[in-house]
């Protein structure tokens, strides 16, 4: 028996350009006006976040940086939802998409048990009832699964999960992928009892790439005493040899990213946790009621799976997907997202994720809408954005500063 369950439904490389075509190509690349970003990440960066960020260097052994790093593992287990988990801020990105996760663990030679779904389906919860009925002997380890796969916009149901672990009283650590969910979604670490837990700062965060922030429960810290995988960088004993020593970082961090985060983290605690993940689910909604408008169809197969930060834009079959996606950014300077692997040229992908509104959603709508007419598609200009406003007009609050 394959002690890690992994599950998976889902990066295409982009050909590589010089740094002098790229600088000959500046007015061209970036247009007039804003950019607008609607890919499931990275995503818009507040302008609070850059200013916070445009700064020197600092010694990361003076007092000024501990200082500042200590409040930051404290907050980040705000956006976790536990209380007993440490927090880890590794100078990385993420490698997402389960594919890729399963990709790391066979590398490093872990036997690992894949369980496939249909693309647009979530996790066959299922067959991982039956994997862990057949397991007496406890020899699974792990279950692992991505919370929100930004390929296909499915979010998976994490509590399911427990209870089916639960109810085998099987100890298998419980390891989550929330990369495109933490912060954006609800993600309760404690009460699912997930044992790790992860996350990146291009994604919710709103910040740029470069930090990977992950935490690990009690069950898990003890688990890794005694594992025998190889680990170096990611080794969370040579950061809780610096935790105690109050210098907090075995590796130099990035300055700019850490006062990034904090602002980041100001700013979602000033909405509200519980309201930013209600924004999202609205701007989820909304760009789901316009799919619909145009007479297109969601790629996630049920509506207990729709994801509330990226939706997947099934296109007919004598539209390639990817030809919208490079039209947007042509004439509309709008940033959409590639159908991947085996969705690539049948879908889009329509990013509503960070710190973003309504009405910078409203635009993208809009923008969506003349890409598709443009390109042949049959929709009646208006539509999707009509049955987006009805909504959110009826459903977004009053900004709470400004009551």
């Amino acid at each position: 028996m394959a002690p890690y369950i992994a599950f998976f439904s889902t990066l295409s490389i982009l050909p590589a350009s010089s740094f002098a075509r790229i600088t000959e190509m500046a007015d061209y690349v970036y247009g007039p006006g804003r950019n607008h970003l609607f890919v499931p990440g990275p995503v818009n960066i507040p302008d609070q976040v850059i200013r916070a960020m445009s700064r020197q260097n600092e010694d990361y052994r003076s007092p000024a940086v501990p200082a500042l790093t200590k409040t930051l593992l404290e907050d980040v287990k705000q956006i976790f939802k536990t209380t007993t988990g440490t927090p880890f801020l590794f100078p990385t990105t993420d490698r997402v998409f389960s594919l890729l996760w399963i990709d790391q663990q066979q590398r490093l030679n872990f036997n690992v048990d894949v369980v496939e779904s249909d693309w647009g389906y979530g996790a066959d919860l299922a067959a991982l009832d039956y994997k862990l009925r057949q397991d007496p002997s406890h020899s699974i380890k792990a279950i692992c699964i991505v919370h929100n796969e930004t390929a296909t916009g499915v979010t998976n149901d994490l509590s399911a999960v427990r209870k089916i672990l639960d109810k085998h009283r099987h100890p298998a650590l419980l390891l989550v992928d929330g990369v495109s969910s933490i912060c954006a979604l609800d993600f309760r670490m404690d009460e699912w009892g997930v044992d790790v837990a992860l996350t990146g700062s291009q994604k919710a965060l709103s910040l740029p790439t470069g930090l990977g922030i992950v935490c690990a429960s009690p069950k898990a810290l003890e688990a890794s005493k005694t594992a025998k995988s190889v680990r170096v960088f990611f080794d969370w004993k040579d950061y809780l040899k610096f935790y105690k020593m109050g210098t907090y970082w075995p590796y130099t961090p990035s300055i700019q990213l850490l006062y990034g985060l904090r602002t980041a983290l100001d700013l979602i605690f000033e909405e509200g946790l519980e309201n930013v993940i209600k924004r999202h689910n609205r701007l989820g909604t909304a760009t789901r009621l316009a799919v619909e408008a145009w007479g297109l169809k969601n790629c996630t197969q049920k509506e207990e799976w729709f994801s509330d930060t990226v939706t997947a834009v099934v296109v007919p079959p004598y539209i390639d997907s990817a030809e919208i996606v490079k039209h947007a950014w042509k004439r509309y300077n709008l940033s959409l997202g590639l159908g991947l692997n085996k969705v690539a040229g049948k879908v889009f992908r329509i990013g509503h994720l960070g710190h973003l509104n309504e009405l910078q959603l409203m635009g993208a709508l809009s923008g969506v809408e003349m890409v598709l007419k443009d390109i042949g598609y049959p929709v009646k200009l208006g539509s999707g954005v009509a049955a987006a406003a009805a909504y959110l007009s009826n459903s977004t609050p009053l900004i709470p500063s400004r009551i």
